[in-house]
């Protein structure tokens, strides 16, 4: 549904509750086949709708009905229609806590979560969240948020579910694939406070520098990091993406430009009718210096694109593995009343115009962690990546 259409409709539920106060019914009000109500959108008459809504309104016998719920649910299940995990109706509750996430700050579990082949699926928890403490790996299926089933269910409901007070439980059924059986895992939410890039220099002057999601203070924590690098006139350098869900485009565009000379293609959205280059910035900071990124099934979205562009331009090697395959784009729209709806507007395509959606990226060594190497403390990633640098 286009904004338009959205804006229609809570136009059309204004005019609902103005008729109420001006002493006419509901019934009435849609009855009247002359009202504005009912008209065509595509051919598809509106009416059959509005009077399912005056039906409930006359008939329903079983308590007081919540309109703004009517409405909200309504709006949901037609944006739920289109059946892409990634396009969702947020609740005013939902987009603040859409916001929490993005600043950093929020109660929950830690972890970032999608649609997978109907499954409710771990993306990534995050670094040092109760969700990685407790053993939660990307790619993990959610069965169950306590006891309620998660077969059929949107994101939405998904996270408001998962998330919580801090110092609440909340217990995962989760398949995995390798496990035999159904697992449970028992989480303690906190307060998630997330850096999104740290770095330090590990063996042998290698640069190591994990960046966790693209968020807005994301570009400013990697300008400040890798000008510290600079100094350390490292051998070479290691990131680290793997578990990055991904983020804004922007952040996204400013920081793959510190690698690429200026007008280079970074990525390319994709319409459908038309195409849209973005292209390197200016800012290129390294020059021959090898680079490899670490990537896994965790790596999402702008963390796809980011690995692809560095891989197809030659300047990285990828150690992993396969990608995530979020090769969507989002665009968020708020509405008046505190409501959003983040809408897939575009394909991302690599550079060379690949896409990478449901797909993902494969990396050029193909290297796995597995759960017996992250309960040892283990990464057999990290120690390749390092083997190509020495």
């Amino acid at each position: 549904m286009n904004e338009k259409s959205l804006k229609k409709i809570i136009f059309i539920a204004l005019l609902v509750s103005t008729s109420f106060s001006m002493g006419f019914t509901l019934s009435s009000f849609l009855n009247n086949k002359s009202s504005p109500v009912y008209h065509n959108v595509n051919g598809i008459d509106l009416g059959v709708f509005w009077e399912t809504w005056g039906i409930i309104e006359d008939k329903y016998a079983l308590g007081p009905l919540d309109h703004e719920k009517m409405i909200y649910g309504a709006t949901n299940g037609m944006v739920n229609s289109l059946q892409d995990p990634y396009t969702v109706f947020l609740s005013p509750a939902d987009k603040e806590a859409f916001d929490e996430d993005m600043e950093g700050e929020f109660e929950g579990i830690g972890a970032e979560v999608g649609i997978r082949d109907k499954f409710l699926t771990i993306i990534a928890p995050l670094k040092d969240s109760p969700a990685e403490k407790s053993g939660l790996l990307a790619g993990d299926k959610v069965l169950k948020i306590d006891e309620t089933e998660t077969i059929g269910m949107g994101l939405t409901e998904a996270v408001s579910l998962i998330r919580g007070d801090k110092g609440t439980e909340v217990i995962l059924l989760i398949g995995r694939d390798g496990l035999d059986d159904l697992k449970e895992i028992i989480i303690i939410r906190d307060t998630i406070k997330t850096n999104t890039v740290e770095w330090r220099i590990i063996d042998n002057n290698i640069a190591y520098i994990q960046i966790s999601q693209f968020r807005v203070d994301t570009t400013r924590e990697f300008d400040n990091s890798i000008n510290d690098i600079i100094i350390k006139e490292p051998k070479g350098m290691i990131i680290d993406l793997r578990n990055n869900p991904g983020g804004y485009v922007s952040t996204l565009n400013n920081m793959v430009s510190r690698f690429l000379d200026k007008g280079d293609v970074i990525f390319i959205e994709d319409f459908g009718n038309k195409t849209k280059e973005y292209k390197a910035s200016g800012g290129k900071k390294f020059v021959d210096i090898p680079i490899v990124i670490l990537i896994n099934n965790g790596s999402a979205s702008a963390s796809e694109i980011f690995a692809g562009a560095l891989q197809e331009k030659g300047i990285a090697k990828l150690v992993g593995e396969t990608t995530f395959g979020k090769g969507l784009v989002q665009e968020v729209k708020e509405l008046q009343d505190g409501s959003a709806v983040k809408v897939t507007v575009a394909r991302w395509l690599t550079p060379s115009g690949v896409d990478i959606n449901k797909s993902g990226i494969a990396p050029d060594i193909e290297v796995e962690l597995s759960f017996d190497d992250y309960i040892d403390g283990k990464d057999p990633q990290l120690d390749r990546a390092l083997e190509l640098l020495y």
